[in-house]
């Protein structure tokens, strides 16, 4: 008889292709995986596989009382955060309730990742190479982002004083580094369990990108890619699921370290069709089934992302 597990997904609305996956996995495990997702409005695309819950903002007060509510009356054993905002949530309400498990690290700096200017110092302070951030010389071209934005919303390239001026009120908002035009960057899919084993590294070069996620992807076996991507981990001690980003500057070659997303990636589903299983690297700890380090997955591997229509039906005299 299969053991049950019962999955939340906090901001899942459109990760139906994951969801797919957990569900596979659990299969293959002799698992019995039941997903719930933890959203704003009920009708998402995810509604097709997951129950959904109707949740409080990431920053409510009363957000943590909401989830353990909610763990509590759907027996909830592993939550997963599917954007920025809900990784600290997720890592701090397991740490305080410790009645369901998440694949990520201490809340402390799930805290200090979100914070893209508190991210760069701390990139710094362990010697990983970063675009050079602004020390108050106005060396144009350079890039504001938002210190706590996502999804590269609200970000701007600055190429005059004038640009420069209409931020410099809020500059404190924004991480403001060097923009490098001409660029290639990579996507790093990493799944690190509790000891701190990196159990896979899966780069993937970014195709195309719609939104602020990729449309267009395809994992590319980089030996320096993956090489900076294990110095990265072991320094910054980093465990669970993780996406790291990094650009090349195709001018000088240099490989940077842009940011770190302590979560799945939206792309992450390329690294799993490559063989990189990451739903079930996260079942099988939970499980506390041992892990085996994956380095065979396909090189090569590309997925092209379309859009698809989940309807609803709002008139309660439609059958």
């Amino acid at each position: 008889m299969s053991r049950r597990v019962n999955i939340l997904f906090l901001g899942g609305a459109k990760r139906v292709s994951i969801g797919r996956m957990f569900i596979d996995a659990g299969r293959r495990l002799g698992l019995e995986v039941y997903l719930f997702s933890y959203e704003l409005e009920s009708h998402v695309p995810v509604s097709v596989i997951a129950e959904i819950i109707i949740g409080l903002r990431w920053r409510d007060p009363n957000l943590l009382k909401h989830l353990h509510d909610t763990v509590t009356a759907h027996s909830i054993d592993i939550i997963i955060p599917f954007v920025d905002g809900a990784i600290e949530p997720a890592s701090l309400y397991c740490s305080t309730y410790g009645d369901a498990w998440t694949p990520s690290g201490d809340a402390e700096t799930m805290k200090t990742l979100f914070d893209k200017a508190a991210s760069a110092t701390l990139f710094e302070r362990n010697s990983l190479p970063i675009p050079a951030t602004f020390d108050g010389n106005r060396t144009f071209p350079l890039i504001a982002k938002p210190r706590f934005g996502s999804a590269s919303r609200g970000i701007r390239i600055i190429s005059s004083d004038k640009e420069f001026d209409e931020i410099a009120e809020n500059i404190t908002d924004y991480l403001i580094q060097e923009y490098i035009a001409q660029r290639e960057e990579y996507t790093v899919d990493c799944y690190i369990d509790a000891h701190g084993t990196p159990i896979c590294t899966v780069p993937r070069k970014r195709l195309e990108v719609v939104g602020g996620e990729v449309s267009r992807t395809v994992t590319l076996r980089d030996d320096r890619v993956m090489e900076l991507s294990r110095k990265v981990i072991d320094r910054l001690h980093l465990r669970g699921a993780v996406t790291l980003q990094f650009l090349r500057d195709i001018t000088t070659d240099r490989l940077l370290l842009m940011e770190i997303n302590p979560r799945l990636g939206g792309g992450a589903v390329c690294s799993v069709h490559a063989g990189a299983d990451l739903p079930s690297f996260i079942l099988s700890e939970w499980a506390g089934m041992s892990l085996t380090p994956c380095d065979n997955w396909r090189d090569g591997t590309e997925i092209s992302r379309y859009q698809q229509e989940v309807v609803f039906y709002n008139n309660p005299n439609d059958k």
